[in-house]
């Protein structure tokens, strides 16, 4: 690590510690040719796949983005800022955890509506009619009849 102080690349560390539940370390570092103490961060950097858009456009994975959306279909529903904000590290997670460079928007948007669907079912047909570009009412029914078949079945 290079210092800051006088640019010499040959430092010491003389103290590590975790920090942030062991996601980052913490080291203390001091400059042998300068004498001066400083302080680095070590953290996993997360590469998250690039997103491919229908038109065949790429762009970065923008979690606001998801955000937007799920607050959109949340907006006076039930459910607590934790469970959103957990779900929202969930899916970026399951994102980042698929190992792929690209992902395409009908991905995400799928993992979205997997997620709203365990999170709160008015949500997800609320997502569902905007991301599936519903434009007749026959749509909402069957996709309100899909969701209370799959509430009703036994679970195994």
């Amino acid at each position: 690590m290079k210092c800051p102080f006088c640019s010499n690349t040959d430092t010491q560390v003389i103290d590590s510690r975790w920090q942030d539940e062991g996601n980052v370390i913490r080291r203390r570092r001091r400059c042998p040719d300068c004498e001066k103490r400083f302080t680095t961060f070590e953290r996993v950097e997360k590469v998250m796949p690039v997103v491919v858009k229908r038109d065949g456009r790429r762009t970065e994975f923008d979690l606001s983005k998801v955000e937007a959306s799920m607050n959109m279909a949340l907006r006076k529903r039930p459910v607590s800022t934790e469970a959103r904000d957990k779900a929202l590290i969930d899916i970026q997670d399951a994102l980042f955890n698929l190992g792929e460079k690209e992902v395409s928007t009908d991905a995400v948007g799928e993992l979205v509506m997997e997620t709203l669907k365990e999170l709160d079912q008015v949500a997800y047909v609320r997502f569902a009619s905007v991301y599936q570009s519903f434009e007749h009412i026959d749509e909402f029914v069957k996709a309100i009849g899909e969701m209370q078949k799959k509430s009703t079945a036994p679970k195994q």
